[in-house]
């Protein structure tokens, strides 16, 4: 990522004004319910495109986040803090690496939408996944250490968690492939063949082994804070796509950035990986399975083919749609341009997975 696009992500900014809340009304509200906490208070809102706006809370002794939902109308659906809160504050009962959270209020009257605090964590976060701020010798092990993250979210047992009803158990793939499908015949704008044939062929290709684990749903180094000077994960954030899935379409997501562009997220295509010391995808998905004695370097294909599917559906839904708004959008016209090859990429991977 350009250092230009890392420093509108980083750090806190004043808060704009059709974001601001009483600040009396939270000081009050933690005092009730935020073990140890003491005022005053200093709001600041982290910068980034976060869908739920995000606020560092500092007082004399401590930091913590609050994470709220939006003010104005919203889908029904969307902007769960709710969800977030409920699975963070479940996966730090289990050893996993998350923020601690304090409290939930879903009562509108206190800062005018729902929203939950949790501890502030200090550390590092990698907006490009090639790691340039760290030398060499110390990129293969932030990625094992990120690797084995993961693999310990998807061995976590959701029942004794508290999480059996975080989402449908089973029929993962399926459900996914059928949805998406939908969508993209529901957005087409022009004939892509190589989306027609994944159409027809995915569902004829799920792995047998229907495994459900939590999954978080956009796994990468930016969602990850890694600690200040080892190589290890101290908290993984951003838990708003997080349901119970698949582990390995969890797992082959993560795995997308191997083979995406420099300019897409600090993507590894291109990158001598072995002089620039970062792992091969082979190698992170045989890590990945010592870890989870699950078998993914088996279905590698099968998953890479359905996830690239699945970001070129969604990719071409949000230019359908910005063609209905307006018809000339350079960015729109550029959005649309990347389905057709993403859906190439795909459907190479479903020919190598027997297609």
């Amino acid at each position: 990522m350009a250092e230009s696009a890392k420093e509108d992500f980083t750090g806190v900014d004043e808060t704009p004004e059709h974001l601001k809340f009483d600040e009396a009304a939270l000081t009050a509200y933690m005092k009730d319910r935020v073990e140890g906490f003491a005022g005053p208070i200093a709001v600041k809102k982290f910068k980034g495109g976060q869908s739920n706006p995000t606020y560092l809370i500092t007082t004399p002794a401590k930091k913590y986040v609050l994470r709220r939902k939006p003010p104005g109308k919203l889908l029904p659906s969307a902007h769960a803090v709710d969800r977030e809160y409920k699975v963070m504050t479940a996966l730090g009962g289990q050893n996993f690496p998350v923020p601690k959270t304090y409290a939930l209020c879903e009562d509108d009257s206190v800062i005018g939408t729902a929203f939950f605090i949790m501890d502030f964590v200090e550390g590092r976060i990698f907006w490009d996944a090639g790691l340039p701020e760290v030398d060499k010798q110390e990129r293969t092990p932030l990625y094992h250490a990120l690797i084995d993250t993961l693999s310990h979210l998807h061995t976590v047992d959701y029942e004794a968690a508290g999480l059996g009803d975080y989402g449908k158990p089973g029929n993962y793939f399926e459900r996914q492939i059928g949805r998406w499908s939908k969508q993209y015949e529901a957005a087409e704008t022009a004939t892509i063949q190589e989306m027609n044939n994944l159409i027809k062929w995915l569902p004829t290709a799920i792995p047998a082994d229907d495994a459900t684990s939590i999954v978080h749903g956009d796994f990468r180094f930016d969602n990850a804070i890694m600690h200040p000077t080892e190589p290890k994960t101290l908290a993984i954030l951003d838990w708003e796509l997080s349901t119970l899935g698949h582990p390995l379409a969890d797992f082959t997501y993560f795995l997308m950035v191997w083979h995406m562009p420099r300019s897409v997220r600090g993507g590894l295509m291109g990158l001598d990986l072995a002089a620039e010391g970062i792992p091969t995808m082979q190698e992170a998905a045989e890590r990945y399975e010592q870890r989870t004695g699950r078998d993914a370097v088996g279905h590698l294909d099968f998953c890479l083919a359905y996830n690239m599917f699945r970001l070129a559906s969604i990719i071409q839904g949000v230019y359908a749609r910005s063609l209905q708004g307006n018809a000339s959008s350079p960015e729109a016209e550029k959005m649309g341009e990347n389905v057709q090859p993403l859906a190439a990429l795909a459907w190479s991977f479903a020919k190598k997975a027997g297609a």
